[in-house]
C-alpha cells in the first residue's frame, strides 16, 4: 500500500472509522491514510468513532486516538462522529425492520448456538467471516412464544431474517461495485441470520456502519481485506432500507515478521509507544507503508 498520497481528483466521500477498543498501531495509520488517499484532492474525507460496544470501548482512548491521528499527519473534515450518540437513530432502523417482518428475537446464548448449529447436520457450520452460522432455531417461534419469553424478561438478540430480506431484491442476486475489480456478486445467505442488536450492545457493526455511511454520505467504502465477505451483509440492509450503494475498495492487511496480521491482540506497538521512543510521524507513516 505505497501509492503516492492525491494519485487522483476524484471527488470522493471515504472515512476513517477506528473503535477505542485498545491503542492504534500502524495498521490503522495504513487504513486511515488509504481512505484519506481515496478522497482525492477535491474529495471529503471524514473520521467516525466506532465505539457501541461499551464492554469494550474506552473513553479515555479516544482522545489519544485524535490526538494520534492528528500527530502521525491525517487531516480529516468537520466533527467527529461517534456511534454511542447515535443509539435513538439505530433504534428506529431497528422499528422499521421490525414493523416489516425483517427483524426477530433470539433469546439462544452463544453456547445454544454453537450447540444447535454442531447438530443441525449441516455440513456448513462458519460463515465467510469464521463466526457460526445460527440455524434459525428462534426464526420458527410463534408469535405467542415470543411475546411469552419476552415478558418474562428472557435476554433476546435481534437477527435480521436473511431469507425474507432477500425477497425484498429486485435483481436476480446483489452485487457491490469495487475500484479495480467492477461488479462482484455476494451471498449474504452465506451468513445466516445475522446479530444487529443484542441487550449489552444495543447496535450492531453491521447496522451501524450502513447506517452511518449512508447518513454521513459516504460515496465509497474502504477498508481491510478481512472485511470483504461482510460487505454482502451491508449490501443487503442498504438494498432492504433503500440506502445509497457505495463503492468498495479493499487493502491488504499489514503484518508481522511471522506473517500475522497487525492487530491489538497480537501486541502490535502502538502509535503512542513508537512516539515516546523518538519516532517522527514521517518515519511512523513510512514504517506503516504511506507514501506521501
Amino acid at each position: 500500500m505505497t501509492a503516492s498520497l492525491f494519485s487522483d481528483d476524484s471527488q470522493w466521500v471515504t472515512r476513517f472509522a477506528p473503535s477505542p477498543t485498545g491503542s492504534l498501531h500502524l495498521g490503522h495509520v495504513a487504513s486511515a491514510f488509504f481512505a484519506r488517499q481515496h478522497a482525492g484532492q477535491d474529495g471529503r474525507f471524514l473520521l467516525r468513532i466506532e465505539d457501541i460496544d461499551t464492554t469494550r470501548c474506552r473513553e479515555a482512548l479516544i482522545g489519544e486516538m485524535l490526538d494520534d491521528l492528528a500527530w502521525v499527519g491525517l487531516r480529516w473534515e468537520g466533527t467527529v462522529l461517534r456511534q454511542s450518540h447515535r443509539m435513538p437513530l439505530y433504534r428506529e432502523t431497528l422499528d422499521t425492520l421490525q414493523k416489516r417482518g425483517l427483524i426477530y428475537p433470539c433469546f439462544c446464548t452463544r453456547t445454544d448456538v454453537a450447540r444447535e448449529a454442531a447438530a443441525s447436520g449441516s455440513a456448513q457450520h462458519h460463515a465467510p467471516d469464521g463466526s457460526l452460522i445460527y440455524p434459525g432455531t428462534c426464526r420458527h417461534l410463534t408469535d405467542a412464544e415470543r411475546t411469552q419469553r419476552t415478558d418474562s424478561g428472557a435476554p433476546y438478540a435481534l437477527r435480521l431474517d436473511v431469507k425474507t430480506a432477500l425477497l425484498h431484491v429486485a435483481a436476480p442476486a446483489l452485487t457491490y461495485w469495487e475500484q479495480g475489480r467492477g461488479l462482484v456478486p455476494c451471498r449474504p445467505e452465506a451468513f445466516g441470520d445475522v446479530v444487529l442488536a443484542r441487550k449489552d450492545i444495543p447496535a450492531s457493526y453491521h447496522l451501524c456502519v450502513t447506517h452511518d455511511d449512508a447518513a454521513q454520505g459516504v460515496t465509497l467504502v474502504t477498508r481491510g481485506e478481512e472485511l470483504r465477505a461482510a460487505t454482502a451483509i451491508h449490501r443487503l440492509l442498504q438494498t432492504v432500507m433503500g440506502w445509497p450503494e457505495p463503492v468498495y475498495a479493499f487493502h491488504p492487511l499489514l503484518r508481522d515478521a511471522t506473517g500475522k496480521k497487525l492487530s491489538k491482540r497480537n501486541g502490535a506497538l502502538s502509535l503512542r509507544t513508537m512516539r515516546e521512543a523518538g519516532m517522527s510521524p514521517r518515519e511512523v507513516r513510512q514504517a506503516a507503508g504511506v507514501a506521501i
